[in-house]
C-alpha cells in the first residue's frame, strides 16, 4: 500500500520532466538494502535539507528508503509512470 500517493505523483512528474524516471527507478532497485543507509542520511541531514525541501517530503523519502517494500513499489510506480507518458 502506498502511504503518500500525492507525493509520489508529484515526484514522478518532476522526475519525468527532468528525464530521470527510469534512472531513479533503476538506481533504487540496484541499491537494495543500502537504501536503509540513505534513509539514515536523510534523517541526519534534515536540519540542512529542510532549508531546501519540505519536511513532509523528506520524511516520506526516508520512509520509502527505510521500507524495502515501499522502495520496490516506488520504483515500479516510476516505471509505470514513464510507460504511461
Amino acid at each position: 500500500m502506498v502511504k503518500y500517493p500525492y507525493i509520489w505523483r508529484n515526484w514522478a512528474s518532476r522526475l519525468h520532466s527532468w528525464g530521470l524516471n527510469s534512472w531513479v527507478a533503476s538506481f533504487l532497485e540496484a541499491l537494495g538494502p543500502l537504501t536503509t543507509i540513505g534513509a539514515q542520511v536523510i534523517y541526519i541531514g534534515q536540519p540542512l535539507l529542510g532549508a531546501f525541501v519540505p519536511r513532509k517530503q523528506l520524511d516520506t523519502l526516508a520512509d520509502i528508503l527505510e521500507d524495502p517494500e515501499q522502495t520496490r513499489l516506488f520504483a515500479q510506480f516510476l516505471h509505470r509512470e514513464m510507460d504511461s507518458q
